[in-house]
């Protein structure tokens, strides 16, 4: 698929983000029992390199959830959890991790479901955030980087099922 488009990040900005929330992350997490839930599949990509930057023991587990129909741009506005964590996080500190927070319908669903399982204590990070599309209450703890209304792909973010494999993130122009 040939893309056009302005890049937005490039890999090596991307990683500087990535190195200095890494480094935020293990001196919060000192001491603790992280536990990072990723949420799939968008935040693979991400979570795959956070993790390596977060200098601490850590357990990883995935979730996958659904708010868009097909391949659409647009959010329903109601989050399908389509794979759940499988063990018991109540003795973690939790740390949900996503690629970008849009709706913020996802995150906030996740956070309140993982809330209700009594861990230690739960936070929230994303790359990306935009804050003027949020159609409903809620601030991420970490956040990578603020970004206006573009429809970004690229580094995890998608379009269908295609651009999760490049290295940077651009706005995506037909």
């Amino acid at each position: 698929m040939e893309h056009k488009g302005e890049v937005l990040f490039n890999k090596d900005q991307i990683k500087e983000m990535v190195a200095e929330m890494g480094h935020i992350l293990t001196e919060e997490y000192r001491d603790k029992n992280l536990m990072v839930i990723s949420l799939l599949k968008g935040a693979f990509v991400f979570t795959a390199d956070l993790i390596r930057e977060i200098k601490l023991p850590l357990v990883v587990e995935f979730m996958t959830t659904s708010s868009y129909i097909d391949e659409s741009t647009k959010s329903t506005g109601f989050v399908n959890i389509l794979q759940d964590v499988n063990r018991d996080i109540r003795a973690f500190d939790i740390l949900i991790v996503d690629d970008i927070i849009d709706s913020g319908y996802t995150m906030k669903h996740v956070y309140d479901v993982l809330s209700s399982r009594g861990p230690k204590s739960i936070k929230t990070c994303t790359l990306l955030d935009k804050p003027s599309r949020r159609q409903t209450e809620f601030e991420c703890d970490y956040v990578g980087a603020k970004i206006d209304d573009y429809f970004i792909v690229g580094y995890g973010l998608n379009l269908g099922d295609y651009y999760r494999n490049e290295d940077h993130i651009f706005v995506y122009k037909e």
